[in-house]
């Protein structure tokens, strides 16, 4: 019997560690299916899309770079995230062959968050460093949950550009910088989900130099949080370990955006428990990514 399968793609997509996520909760729940990555370049990706949606077979597929927005335009319908955000991580085959395109970045990212603090919307003042792609996802989840803003990219307009684009209570800086006294106002006591200090850049990923940021200047119950997932350890939060604060590596954000997709693909919840601690054991193991 031919399994139900689904997939992530992208340009490159060796690295990604999306299969390993996947495969592992298939196999906690016994569930019949695989999920695999397949290399799609640019221009092959309508002809993806066509022939996958005569595989019934074929539940969908996640998105990563570099057509997180160009698969758009290819795509049947997009959930309110999605259409909100401006960019699709998670294709869905219906079954009558269409396709739908969800946001599940957004969610991922915001469930650490309410981990640390509680039910959404919980308020509270959030810097977020860059203004690329990465951070859309992130400036809109903030949002949603009630912060209010500091966006700080070195190219100002594009900060700018991003602040205006959803509308939201947003100052904008123009280099990765903190401010001499950041906006926080969190009493002791209060969650330390609601300061919150979020990277989007790639500085601080393997290959790349390191963000040159200094945290000496946050005070009182901070939180960090790098989306980056290798190396786990950033330069970043390991400053903020040492400085006594709270952190949140990108594994939390990759795993979270990858359970909401399991499923929608597979139509079960994933197992997860402790923290995900076994999952982590695993993906830690497969490093690079």
């Amino acid at each position: 019997m031919t399994q139900f399968y689904a997939e992530v793609i992208g340009d490159p997509i060796a690295q990604s560690k999306s299969p390993t996520i996947h495969r592992h909760w298939l196999a906690e729940l016994g569930l019949e299916g695989d999920y695999r990555h397949a290399h799609v370049r640019h221009d092959d990706l309508a002809d993806y899309l066509a022939n996958r949606r005569k595989d019934e077979h074929w539940r969908g597929c996640n998105v990563t770079m570099p057509h997180k927005l160009s698969v758009i335009p290819l795509l049947d319908r997009l959930d309110d995230v999605a259409r909100a955000v401006g960019a699709v991580n998670t294709i869905v085959r219906e079954s009558d062959g269409s396709l739908t395109g969800y946001n599940t970045d957004v969610p991922g990212f915001l469930e650490p968050i309410r981990a640390l603090g509680g039910e959404l919307p919980l308020g509270g003042h959030a810097i977020v460093l860059g203004a690329g792609g990465a951070a859309r996802a992130v400036v809109y989840g903030l949002w949603q949950a009630g912060y209010s803003i500091d966006i700080l990219n070195r190219d100002p307009a594009k900060a700018q550009a991003l602040a205006e684009e959803f509308g939201a209570p947003t100052t904008v800086g123009a280099a990765l910088t903190l401010p001499a006294r950041p906006r926080f106002s969190v009493a002791d006591g209060q969650p330390a989900a609601q300061a919150l200090l979020v990277n989007t850049t790639a500085l601080g990923m393997g290959g790349q130099p390191p963000l040159d940021l200094s945290l000496e200047r946050l005070e009182g119950p901070v939180t960090v949080y790098d989306i980056i997932t290798s190396p786990l350890e950033t330069p970043l939060l390991k400053e903020a370990r040492a400085r006594g604060l709270a952190t949140v590596d990108g594994l939390s954000m990759l795993i979270g955006q990858a359970a909401v997709a399991f499923e929608h693909f597979f139509g079960a919840a994933p197992l997860r428990a402790d923290g995900d601690a076994a999952l982590r054991a695993v993906l830690t193991e497969t490093q690079p990514a």
